[in-house]
């Protein structure tokens, strides 16, 4: 009874007699010539001949778990393993090649593509270096290495660089979306025409610049009206110069036109030109219009004659402008007198330079005329003019017998004073205590005293 029982077990499933193995154990001993079965050497996981990493036995194979029969079995696994293979025919490196297809690991998964590349952007450069360098491949120029490395501060100041024209419409191009740049110094840049009117196409684009300076660049007639009409368009920009530009009467024509309806432009540099007695007449207009300049400088210019008079009676009209220079200009007699008449209506101009002149005495005495109701002038310069000693004496007469007079300095630089005016001054110090006076020296300062 006990062997059919046994022969019952090795017809079982596998699996059932896997797990009946401690009761084949006892059986095994009742038998008498079998001895216990050794445990079964450790197989890998997902091996052949192995579920669950536990050992499974052929059913029908008649093999004995025996240390010998153990042997023998996994020869013949071996055989029938080798026999699936040549049957299949695939070899040992296909088989290892098959492995490696299904080896799956972290770094694949992270592998990027080539296919990916194209969703890649590229991110977005609020200075502009990238547009700048190839605006310099577009206009075949060697790009500024200063300006790559500043041009992310708020402050750029570029004299003397040499651009030209090309290198300004390179530079130009990169500013269009620059958000950093506040002010900008481009003076003596040799930009002429073409490169202003970049630099107008430029600024009508870009809302954070406030500043620049495009002085000495031979802008002449084309810079000077691309110019006007950025100026038009523009609300940010508060000082613009355009000293040393070749400007004579048609661009400051344009220039005119344009204050009339600019009213955020604050400060205005158009010195060392050729401006006229026509252009005079129309800035006049324009400036009694101007609702938004608090600066303008025309040194060194022509104006003079009928261009100085309109020009002097446009400032008495206007109520906004804080400073004017009108030095090295030839207003002369006329001029003058028409200021005398602007500053008894002007009640906002501060600082006054009309040195250098050809201003003659008899000029000076009727510009004081304006200077003895004027309440708003601090600083007065009528240096190197030929209004001699009586010209200042008649000048501090005139702020003497003004209660309300705001001066506060005078220049009379190169022109000599006597003792009378010396005496005078010191008169004037004890009505306004803080005034002074700058003057050439007196004339009897080398002369031997009396025996």
């Amino acid at each position: 009874m006990v062997v059919g029982k046994k022969l019952a077990k090795e017809s079982l499933l596998p699996s059932v007699l896997e797990d009946d193995d401690a009761e084949t154990e006892s059986e095994r001993a009742q038998l008498g010539g079998i001895g216990s079965r050794p445990p079964s050497r450790p197989r890998k996981a997902f091996s052949r001949g192995s579920v669950d990493r536990q050992t499974v036995t052929r059913s029908g194979s008649g093999r004995h778990s025996s240390p010998e029969g153990e042997v023998s079995v996994r020869s013949e696994r071996k055989e029938d393993e080798e026999e699936e293979e040549e049957g299949s025919g695939v070899g040992d490196g296909d088989s290892q090649e098959r492995g490696k297809e299904c080896v799956i690991t972290a770094s694949d998964e992270d592998y990027d593509t080539d296919l990916e590349l194209g969703d890649v952007k590229e991110a977005y450069d609020p200075t502009g270096q990238t547009r700048y360098r190839e605006a310099c491949r577009m206009f075949n120029v060697v790009p500024v290495s200063y300006f790559l490395k500043h041009m992310g501060n708020t402050e750029l100041t570029m004299m003397h660089h040499g651009l030209g024209p090309q290198g300004t419409k390179a530079l130009a191009v990169s500013l269009v979306t620059n958000t950093s740049l506040l002010k900008l110094n481009l003076r003596d840049n040799c930009m002429e025409g073409t490169g202003g009117a970049a630099m107008a196409e430029m600024l009508k684009e870009n809302c954070y610049i406030t500043e620049v300076d495009l002085g000495e660049n031979r802008l002449g007639e084309c810079g000077a009206q691309t110019l006007s009409s950025m100026l038009q368009e523009n609300t940010t920009l508060v000082s613009l110069s355009m000293s040393g530009n070749e400007l004579a009467d048609r661009a400051a024509q344009h220039l005119a036109q344009t204050l009339t309806s600019n009213t955020k432009l604050e400060t205005l540099d158009l010195s060392h030109n050729t401006i006229g007695d026509a252009a005079g007449q129309v800035l006049g207009h324009a400036i009694a219009e101007n609702t938004g300049l608090k600066s303008l400088s025309l040194a060194w210019n022509c104006i003079r004659g009928k261009g100085a008079v309109a020009l002097a009676k446009g400032l008495g009209a206007n109520i906004f402008l804080r400073t004017l220079d009108l030095s090295y200009n030839g207003l002369g007699k006329d001029g003058a007198v028409a200021l005398g008449e602007a500053l008894k209506d002007n009640n906002t101009l501060e600082d006054l330079n009309i040195s250098n002149n050809r201003i003659p005495p008899e000029g000076a005495i009727r510009f004081t005329m304006g200077l003895k109701v004027n309440k708003t002038i601090k600083k007065l310069n009528m240096g190197r003019n030929p209004i001699q000693t009586a010209g200042c004496y008649g000048v501090l007469k005139a702020i003497q017998g003004n209660a309300e007079s705001a001066m506060e300095c005078l220049d009379f630089s190169d022109i000599t004073v006597n003792q009378d005016f010396e005496d005078l001054y010191v008169a004037l110090k004890d009505i306004f205590p803080n005034i002074r006076v700058k003057h050439g020296g007196r004339i009897d300062t080398f002369r031997k005293p009396k025996a």
